[in-house]
């Protein structure tokens, strides 16, 4: 259903450049990248053509903004908490939950690969963005696990955390605390399991 146009008003700078970004957010999260246009940008937000172009250049480079702030770790996330592995691990699910309801539809389209397909740019925002959340993961477990076989191991998590957030969020066919329990149980597998085995040890992590 398409939204009426927003009213135009006079905003500083930086607060329409976030006002422009915002809109898209939304746009690029209920349409393909392909169903939206500048037009229909400008329209929404209130603002003439020609300003997405001055704050952002091409549909391509507002995308490009769109996925920068999809991938952008929250400053309050990094908090490394107190506690057991297991209260770690829960923290650490918790977390990137949360990373996926801030940003819901969008969040998924844009780590699921549903805008610009195959773009060099877009997969190494999104590569770099996988990095930054597996050592983030990394620190809030505080695991000894070897770093970068245990980075590998959470790249690879990643993986079904945006399958896991799809079917939260776009299919609904898990409910948050559904999701939750699997990428939990899943988690913890992984510690106890797999990084003991990747540093040769069998003991596993309690």
């Amino acid at each position: 259903m398409t939204r009426p146009p927003s009213p135009r008003r006079r905003l500083e700078p930086d607060k329409r450049r976030e006002q422009i970004l915002s809109c898209a957010i939304r746009m690029f999260g209920e349409r393909p990248y392909a169903a939206v246009s500048t037009t229909d940008l400008a329209r929404e937000a209130g603002v003439a053509r020609g300003l997405i172009n001055h704050y952002f250049g091409t549909k391509r480079d507002l995308y490009l903004a769109v996925v920068r702030q999809m991938t952008t770790i929250p400053p309050r996330s990094l908090t490394i908490p107190d506690g057991s592995v297991r209260e770690r691990a829960a923290h650490s699910v918790r977390w990137l939950l949360d990373v996926i309801e801030r940003h819901g539809k969008t969040w998924v389209a844009v780590m699921g690969a549903e805008g610009v397909g195959d773009d060099p740019e877009v997969q190494a925002i999104l590569d770099d963005a996988d990095t930054a959340a597996a050592e983030h993961v990394l620190d809030l477990l505080g695991t000894p696990a070897p770093r970068p076989a245990a980075l590998a191991a959470v790249r690879a998590y990643g993986g079904m955390v945006k399958a896991a957030g799809r079917e939260w969020i776009r299919r609904g066919s898990l409910t948050r605390e559904q999701a939750e329990q699997l990428l939990n149980d899943t988690l913890l597998a992984i510690i106890e399991q797999t990084f003991p085995a990747l540093d040769g040890s069998n003991a596993a992590v309690m």
